[in-house]
């Protein structure tokens, strides 16, 4: 009896965790969206200014202040020569992000967003001559293959946008790269990885988004007829996207990490289908049925990528010697939290 309650809590807490997980993450891109369109404030550099700026002030709180989760720990030398360059590249993903949502659709970005996997396994074997199993390669071939139908069938096709989306899935791929050499000794959870690069990444986008924005910012605050309700909304989003941090903890410390790849993938089905139902962007059936494989193709991949983790020790995963000092690292493991704003 005591242990089939105990089962049931840990259901009910997973799936809490999960919803929890997806309302913040839809609620975040429904509100940029919207931002972006519906308030006209066309300035993403500054939007993503708000959120490293929220996001620094509520890791500060919840670490230090209300202590709900440790310090990690870091080394005065390693924040300037591991933490600022991972800082940098995090700074450019989240901006890529937010310029690709200022000219696309919400469904387009979300699914060019899960090509991440191939453009990850394909810099790692580029750059780093990493091995992967063949299984591997044919779980990329869905998800290239849902792509290149979705994109070719976009209704609201726009090249800016587009490019600024793929470049966002190498800079989150090389986020990925980087973490496993650069993090090396460090067990960053989700908070105090926004604890230590969000500050870096104010100070980097600071001042390019005041040169850049801060005139058409000002121009737009004295055009908008309801300046200060605007203002309010665009902070909101900044806080909601640290309570994206926090739940992204909280979910993969109360679930599995298949169920978290399949959440992944339906959460990015369930911003698709709202999004669609607030914005109308006119979506083709061709387009939806290369969205589907794509994320069909992401889930393979994830249970690909689960059951050669299950290989007992010893199971040879690479025919050669690696013959570059950075190849001898442990990995650590960031898969996780390539979600986080």
């Amino acid at each position: 009896m005591e242990e089939g309650r105990f089962l049931q809590w840990g259901v009910f807490r997973s799936l809490l965790a999960i919803l929890q997980w997806w309302g913040f993450n839809v609620t975040v891109i429904i509100m940029n969206k919207w931002i972006f369109q519906k308030l006209d404030f066309k300035f993403p550099l500054s939007v993503s200014c708000v959120h490293f700026i929220c996001s620094s002030i509520g890791a500060y709180l919840v670490i230090k202040v209300l202590k709900l989760k440790p310090l990690i720990a870091v080394d005065p030398e390693d924040r300037w020569k591991r933490i600022f360059p991972m800082s940098f590249v995090f700074c450019i993903n989240i901006v890529l992000g937010n310029v690709s949502l200022r000219y696309i659709p919400v469904s387009f970005m979300q699914t060019i967003k899960s090509f991440t996997p191939a453009t990850t396994v394909f810099l790692q074997w580029l750059v780093w001559r990493k091995y992967f199993d063949r299984r591997i390669w044919a779980s990329l071939v869905p998800i290239v293959g849902g792509i290149l139908l979705t994109s070719v069938t976009e209704l609201s096709f726009n090249m800016f946008g587009f490019s600024a989306a793929l470049f966002g899935c190498l800079a989150t791929s090389t986020k990925t790269i980087l973490a496993e050499s650069l993090l090396h000794g460090y067990k960053f959870d989700s908070i105090n990885t926004v604890y230590y690069m969000a500050p870096f990444a104010t100070m980097i986008l600071g001042v390019p988004a005041l040169l850049l924005e801060g005139n058409g910012v000002m121009d737009w605050f004295h055009a908008h007829p309801a300046p200060w309700a605007a203002l309010i909304i665009i902070f909101s989003s900044g806080v909601l996207a640290f309570c994206l941090n926090f739940s992204i903890f909280y979910v993969i410390h109360s679930t599995t990490a298949v169920t978290f790849n399949v959440a992944g993938n339906l959460k990015v089905a369930v911003a698709v289908l709202i999004s669609w139902l607030i914005f109308r962007n006119p979506i083709s059936g061709l387009n939806a049925v290369g969205c589907g494989i794509t994320l069909l193709g992401c889930t393979f991949y994830g249970y690909v990528r689960h059951m050669l983790s299950q290989q007992t020790p010893g199971t040879p995963r690479t025919p050669r010697t690696p013959r570059k000092k950075m190849e001898l690292l442990p990995l650590v493991n960031n898969e996780k939290l390539d979600d986080k704003v």
